[in-house]
């Protein structure tokens, strides 16, 4: 059925998922999913919202959400764009800003659905290289370029850049549009949003799927210029004009404002995190130095597919990557404290 397939279909290479298996027995360790549940105050207000109004559509422009973010960051509303999940968000981004002559550039270890986005909209792009101790250079981005875009922390392997170190990148390229995607950033980094109101090239994205436990409800947002926001809002105009629900909105907000809950669930992330690099370090894995909610993580002396299929027949799911750089690491997420526990001794039994 191809022969009914636009051109350019037959040569995309789609994003692959971390697996979702159907065993429920499973200890899953390998989508760097939330082990804590959302705010009790997001679950009550969507709660609230399930009623006859779900025949009326969204507030298109989702405002309810928008002022919490702008709350939250000390931003305006106008500087918040939002959408479903980060990779739509970004998806918008890659359209409406980065599609320009010059390559845009990222870490050839990065978030894998870059690529598949330039191959999307026909972008042409640079993969910079990490260094030897896998960390972002900024010197390296100093350089003629359509664009930037980073996570920070980076993924898969966690490392964190700097506040000044961005900064860095964002003065030697005033030019263009520079995109740092924070999807892991409250596990351990600060914030590259303090930075919007100085560089107007500047757009930083998140997702409330990881540090507010809300993946399976897609939210996600940008905040910058006021004039890259409008970019993003006529893209998403001219695609989907209502791309937040009702639950969405509410639930959003209401994470957002609950940040009590957000910070006691983080810092419970942060000390778990600490505890399983203890426990690998003890086996004798090297780990790299991580402000996420995963790890990554190699042994010497074990090939790291060998080990992932092994702990795959403890029960126990991690994510093995084949890119040859970091072939012989494993991404392993934070779990509850007997997750993680389950992880130790399977790696024990190993």
């Amino acid at each position: 059925m191809s022969k009914f397939w636009s051109p350019f279909v037959k040569n995309l290479v789609p994003y692959v998922p971390g697996e979702q298996p159907k065993l429920t027995r499973l200890v899953k360790l390998n989508t760097n999913e939330n082990p804590y549940g959302p705010s009790p105050k997001a679950l009550a207000a969507m709660q609230t919202e399930l009623n006859d109004n779900l025949r009326l559509y969204p507030d298109p422009n989702s405002d309810l959400l928008k002022n919490a973010v702008a709350r939250y960051y000390g931003v305006q509303s106008n500087q918040v764009f939002l959408g479903n999940g980060s990779d739509e968000v970004l998806a918008h981004i890659f359209h409406g800003l980065l599609q320009h002559d010059q390559p845009l550039l990222f870490p050839d270890i990065s978030y894998s659905f870059y690529p598949v986005y330039c191959g999307l909209y026909g972008i042409q792009f640079d993969a910079v290289p990490l260094d030897a101790q896998f960390q972002i250079d900024p010197a390296d981005y100093a350089k003629p370029n359509g664009g930037i875009i980073f996570p920070n922390p980076n993924a898969p392997t966690g490392c964190l850049l700097a506040l000044e170190a961005v900064e860095q990148i964002l003065k030697a390229s005033p030019d263009s549009v520079v995109v740092v995607d924070e999807a892991y950033i409250d596990f351990g980094g600060e914030t590259a949003i303090s930075l919007v109101d100085r560089y107007p090239n500047l757009l930083v994205t998140q997702t409330l799927s990881k540090s507010r436990s809300l993946a399976g409800l897609r939210v996600g947002l940008a905040v910058g210029h006021p004039d890259l926001i409008e970019a993003l809002e006529r893209i998403k105009n001219s695609f989907n004009s209502y791309p937040l629900d009702r639950l969405a909105n509410v639930g959003g907000a209401a994470a957002f404002d609950d940040r009590e809950y957000f910070e006691q669930t983080c810092r419970l992330v942060i000390e778990h995190r600490e505890w399983v690099v203890a426990q690998l370090q003890a086996k004798g894995f090297d780990v790299l130095p991580s402000a996420a909610n995963f790890i990554f993580a190699r042994h010497p002396r074990h090939d790291a597919a060998g080990l992932a299929a092994k702990l795959r027949e403890q029960g126990v799911i991690v994510r093995h990557f084949k890119q040859e750089r970091i072939a012989q690491f494993l991404r392993i997420s934070i779990g509850t404290p007997e997750q993680n526990q389950a992880l130790v001794d399977a790696l024990g039994e190993l």
